[in-house]
């Protein structure tokens, strides 16, 4: 269905996000910086992953990677080793690939278009447009779960299974042209304080999934796995199916797929990082 919001209404609601952002909006070290590669640092690490975990492996890992070409130069053991604990570790590969990228196709310098940018590896349309507005002050509508719980909150709070494509226009009606980059901040920290304060009114969206635990699950074997890899380089694929009691079929199957992503490789029946 097509929402309908009238200017005052428009208005009335940029004070709420505003003055909430005012007195309770979060100071967050990415949010210091206007550097376009220490941004998409962030982003990339924010993905599917809390803010409370990203906050302090963001500034370690920018003091050992401070720019794309310490980066894109490093090895992928060192990266992966530094990533732990943010999980979804093909997300570093992407971002590794991403700096190599940068330095070759634009010299080193992130592209402000949205359409180049989602031309990298690792950046999809979120990211492309989040980066833009949070490095290069581009005003492009964009959504993610935070913001998706605002509008939903605000504007289809007795609708159900509420789809994007309802919420985007509402997005570009109320987004501040001038100043996007405080703009998305201050939605996404009022989503946020809506989560904390009980029902998330992003379970009314047609997009929303539950998160399987992660205790347990092929996640976190693949987790296991890379990080016994890293400790151990060389580590035979009989050691490691002894060290983490796996059963043969999963832990073959998991080891294929590390090694389709590029996470690992497998020698004599031995593993590395590449």
């Amino acid at each position: 269905m097509h929402k309908t919001v009238t200017t005052s209404e428009a208005a009335s609601f940029r004070r709420i996000i505003l003055d909430h952002y005012r007195t309770q909006g979060r100071r967050l070290p990415w949010r210091e910086t206007r550097d376009p590669y220490a941004i998409l640092v962030s982003e990339i690490m924010l993905q599917q992953t809390q803010v409370d975990r990203v906050r302090e492996k963001y500034l370690e890992f920018l003091a050992v990677f401070p720019t794309w070409q310490e980066l894109a130069g490093a090895e992928l053991s060192r990266v992966l080793s530094l990533w732990q604990g943010l999980g979804y570790n093909r997300r570093a590969v992407s971002l590794q690939l991403c700096a190599r990228a940068v330095l070759q196709r634009f010299g080193g310098a992130l592209p402000e278009e949205v359409e180049r940018l989602e031309s990298l590896p690792g950046i999809g349309p979120y990211t492309a447009r989040a980066v833009a507005a949070f490095a290069f002050g581009l005003a492009t509508p964009f959504i993610e779960t935070n913001i998706r719980s605002v509008f939903i909150h605000h504007f289809f709070a007795d609708a159900e299974a509420v789809r994007d494509a309802e919420i985007l226009p509402l997005v570009e009606l109320t987004l501040d042209r001038d100043n996007p980059r405080d703009w998305y901040y201050a939605l996404m920290d009022y989503g946020a304080t809506l989560k904390r304060g009980g029902a998330n009114p992003g379970r009314k969206s047609a997009h929303h999934v539950r998160q399987s635990p992660f205790r347990g699950s092929n996640r976190e074997q693949r987790s296991l796995i890379l990080k016994r890899i890293l400790a151990q380089p060389g580590l035979s694929i009989a050691r490691l199916e002894e060290t983490l009691s796996l059963d043969a079929a999963s832990l073959a199957r998991n080891i294929a797929q590390l090694e389709r992503e590029g996470l690992i490789r497998q020698e004599e029946g031995r593993l590395w990082v590449p």
